[in-house]
């Protein structure tokens, strides 16, 4: 049987640094504290991925993005394009701000961010306080998970899962650059 936990219990763990699994729009996602480098590294272990190919951030509303990228290099165009597709299946690839550390970014100096509107994981990035770091959650090689019982074959029964539903979603969200319009990876 999946560990299947509760809004606080998971908030709690992400506090810790600890790496959760909780359902989004398409999928299963993993997520952890952005701003804890022990977490991020322990979730790019999880997945067998390299720091390099950076990790995308996913929030309740912009303002919680805010600290990650750098506003001052966006016209007001270019930022209204993004907050008007959102909440949503969009993610966009943002300038970083000058503190965003690497171990999110990669190998690049930007960021991946997106507003999401899975009710769940408004109310987990709210009662959090930040955005999560969010990624497909699959081993490498693996179909991503569509169910907790498929996240706790794969991780584990004692994997900690936030209990609830995916949403209706067949495809993983459309990523662009937000100062080009460029598609980065169809949705």
């Amino acid at each position: 049987m999946a560990n299947l936990l509760r809004l606080l219990e998971i908030n709690s763990l992400l506090k810790k640094g600890e790496v959760v699994a909780y359902p989004t729009e398409a999928v299963f996602g993993l997520g952890c504290d952005p701003d804890c480098e022990s977490a991020v590294f322990k979730l790019l272990k999880l997945k067998q991925r390299s720091v390099e190919k950076g990790l995308i951030l996913i929030a309740s509303h912009y303002e919680q993005l805010i600290p990650y990228i750098d506003q001052s290099a966006l016209t007001q165009v270019q930022k209204q394009m993004a907050i008007d597709s959102w909440p949503g299946p969009n993610t966009w690839v943002f300038p970083k701000n000058i503190n965003t550390p690497n171990f999110l970014s990669g190998k690049y100096h930007s960021i991946a961010v997106r507003v999401t509107d899975h009710p769940l994981v408004c109310k987990l990035c709210d009662l959090f306080g930040k955005p999560l770091v969010s990624t497909s959650a699959n081993l490498s090689g693996h179909q991503s998970c569509k169910t907790a019982i498929e996240v706790a074959n794969q991780f584990g029964q004692f994997f900690p899962i936030l209990d609830g539903k995916t949403g209706e979603r067949s495809q993983p969200s459309i990523i662009r650059d937000v100062q080009t319009g460029t598609i980065i990876r169809q949705g």
